[in-house]
């Protein structure tokens, strides 16, 4: 049997005590984390976490995880058993700086005995701690924007909504005219504007030994102004994962637009992975670029 341990890292924006506290708190566990939790801060004492937000373990009665190492300020590691196997994750922090600013790079290892059976099982652990590290970023600014999972749900998909002080037909020319749509999320877009019209962002990137190019491939429904629909081949580039939509949904608001995205159902809970903080990335950018077009 061949251990197995995944990797995986982020910068947040507070220095490493702040992010500790994140991770060690109850009451601020269950804000970015889990829907219950209970801790006894010692090596060898409770790090329970249970609910519809924990990937598994609805019910307090299988959550049994156990602190086996605490750092202040540096270490948090515990027991958890998941996907049929006792796994063990360390969470470990060091001092960053980002833009100037004090911040910790949060790095995860989580190990198991081996790779847990079932079909892509490595991606899903990875997706788990990608959609922690944007809740937790999003709690330690303050700002909203955590979108916790349900793990019970069958069909998940995001949801998220802006309004932005733009008409319609700009926020719609933003969104199928190549030149706007290279200034806020394409590198080389290419729009043929209709229903089974080609439709890409031109984002080329190498993932797990694959050549992707990710993003949409093609249009589903357009309606002027109003609607746009497009695929979402998988992100990683595995053709055995069926494609997901994104849809835009344009309506007046005031003398605004309200943006609504849409992008799902998934297949299974954890594969919202980290798009709900990438879209909202790009949300927050087409507004920006709509509301200043003169902006940088």
């Amino acid at each position: 049997m061949t251990p197995w341990t995944h990797e995986f890292s982020c910068v947040l924006p507070r220095p490493p005590a702040r992010v500790f506290a994140a991770l060690i708190e109850p009451l601020q566990l269950e804000r970015w984390w889990a829907e219950h939790a209970e801790v006894e801060p010692r090596a060898g004492g409770a790090y329970r976490f249970w609910g519809r937000h924990t990937y598994a373990t609805p019910d307090r009665s299988e959550a049994r995880q156990k602190l086996t190492r605490v750092e202040p300020n540096r270490v948090v590691a515990y027991s958890w058993r998941l996907l049929g196997l006792d796994s063990m994750v360390t969470l470990e922090l060091a001092p960053e700086s980002a833009e100037g600013v004090e911040a910790a790079k949060l790095t995860i290892r989580h190990e198991f005995p081996r790779l847990p059976e079932g079909a892509r099982a490595d991606d899903l652990v990875d997706d788990l701690w990608r959609l922690a590290c944007g809740n937790l970023r999003a709690h330690l600014l303050g700002l909203g924007g955590l979108l916790l999972p349900d793990y019970g749900n069958p069909r998940p998909e995001v949801r998220l909504s802006i309004l932005i002080d733009a008409p319609r037909a700009n926020v719609f020319k933003a969104l199928i005219d190549p030149v706007w749509l290279n200034r806020w999320i394409a590198s080389a877009a290419v729009v043929e504007p209709r229903a089974g019209g080609r439709y890409s962002y031109g984002w080329n990137y190498a993932i797990k030994g694959r050549d992707v190019q990710g993003g949409p491939t093609r249009i589903l429904e357009l309606v002027e102004n109003e609607r746009l629909v497009t695929d979402w081949p998988d992100w990683r580039g595995d053709p055995s994962v069926a494609p997901t939509t994104v849809a835009w949904l344009l309506m007046d608001e005031g003398t605004g637009t309200r943006v609504t995205l849409v992008h799902g159902p998934f297949a299974r809970s954890t594969d919202v992975s980290d798009y709900p903080f990438g879209w909202q990335d790009f949300l927050a950018q087409l507004k920006a670029k709509l509301e200043d077009p003169t902006g940088d």
